[in-house]
């Protein structure tokens, strides 16, 4: 029985729907990602004048700081942007394939 279900639920158009966007989803978060971290890496091994300028005029912290941060902050927005499009979208999709397997 547990073959027969894995087969409908193989040969359902939106089990290839759900596999090909969420994997597509994916891979163009990583590659978002990617592009910030290495961008930032880069920076830090091609510019670090830039990065090491103050804030302020007596300023201790530099601009390399807050960069940094963002690029923290980058990777916590993008991964509850796609918890948020996985838990609703996803899941969805996910059950109805379920549903219509059984």
């Amino acid at each position: 029985m547990a073959k027969d279900i894995y087969a409908r639920i193989r040969a359902n158009p939106k089990f290839h729907q759900l596999k090909n966007t969420r994997n597509s989803y994916g891979w163009v978060m990583t590659f978002a990602m990617l592009i910030v971290y290495y961008g930032y890496i880069a920076l830090i091994a091609f510019n670090k004048a830039f990065l090491a300028q103050p804030l302020g005029p007596d300023g201790v912290t530099t601009i390399g700081i807050p960069i940094g941060v963002g690029v923290i902050a980058f990777t916590i927005i993008i991964t509850g942007i796609y918890v948020r499009r996985a838990n609703t979208e996803f899941d969805a999709l996910k059950e109805q394939i379920i549903e219509e397997a059984k």
